[in-house]
């Protein structure tokens, strides 16, 4: 599957309210939307045909965050869908998550696009190919280990992977707390980049087509609908195998996606 088709996916699964993107570019994953989106970019130049009542912000997520609420544009309702695909350096990503989360909520869906580097040379900080996935992978294990109340899954999209975050909390501090340190960390990496094995090969990546067909995104919507209880995803997802919704020879390697009810 196609990082486009996840996205296509997850909109047919949770429609969702709204949206908001950061990194535009020609607007192909934008024009996937057809509720009041936001789309963030400093360089865009939109050449696909946008057919939802959609924002276009010419500024850095830095500056559009340090003066705008998404939520107000959308009626106060939190972000139902986000799509992280601004610089493709982790500093940059993780702070993008911060600033997305803080206007999410536990039924919120937050996307991350190129966090599966296929070789150490499209991970590298100062650009040296045409496909670049920057350091961005480095998100992963940061929200894995300072976050174990997220899931955050690999998942196995063409051609360069993606992330999906599930139950984020906008009452959680812990990531703007730490950001000094987990940034001096990440930029103090270079390149040829350390890349994990398992992200290299994937082996902890699920595979897209069974993530999509999992039962719990049906609870998703209810809970955010107010249909069932508050509570009911996180009880599903902890119950959730992720072992089984592997490919491959990733069926064999156990991945810690443990999170707090």
């Amino acid at each position: 599957m196609e990082r486009h088709e996840l996205l296509t996916a997850l909109h047919a699964r949770l429609h969702p309210r709204n949206y908001l993107e950061i990194g535009i570019d020609t607007g192909v994953s934008m024009a996937l939307s057809k509720v009041p989106s936001i789309g963030i970019d400093p360089a865009f130049t939109v050449v696909s045909e946008i057919d939802c009542d959609v924002q276009l912000v010419r500024a850095t997520s830095d500056d559009y965050f340090r003066h705008n609420n998404p939520t107000e544009r959308f009626g106060g309702d939190p972000l139902d869908l986000a799509f992280i695909d601004g610089m493709h350096l982790a500093e940059f990503a993780l702070r993008d998550f911060i600033y997305v989360e803080a206007y999410a909520t536990r039924t919120s869906v937050v996307v991350f696009d190129d966090m599966l580097p296929r070789n150490v040379t499209e991970a590298a900080r100062d650009r040296q190919t045409v496909a670049w996935t920057g350091d961005v992978f480095k998100v992963t294990h940061v929200l894995q280990r300072l976050r174990p109340d997220l899931v955050v899954l690999e998942v196995d999209t063409q051609p360069t992977g993606t992330v999906v975050v599930l139950l984020p909390d906008a009452r959680s501090t812990t990531l703007a707390e730490h950001y000094n340190a987990i940034e001096a960390a990440m930029v103090a990496d270079t390149d040829p980049q350390d890349v994990p094995e398992h992200v290299l090969r994937r082996t902890r990546a699920v595979d897209p087509q069974r993530l999509m067909e999992c039962g719990w995104w049906e609870t998703l919507v209810a809970e955010r609908q107010g249909r069932v209880p508050a509570g009911s995803l996180a009880r599903e997802l902890a119950a959730q195998d992720w072992t089984a919704l592997r490919s491959g020879s990733a069926l064999a390697e156990q991945a810690p996606y443990a999170f707090q009810r």
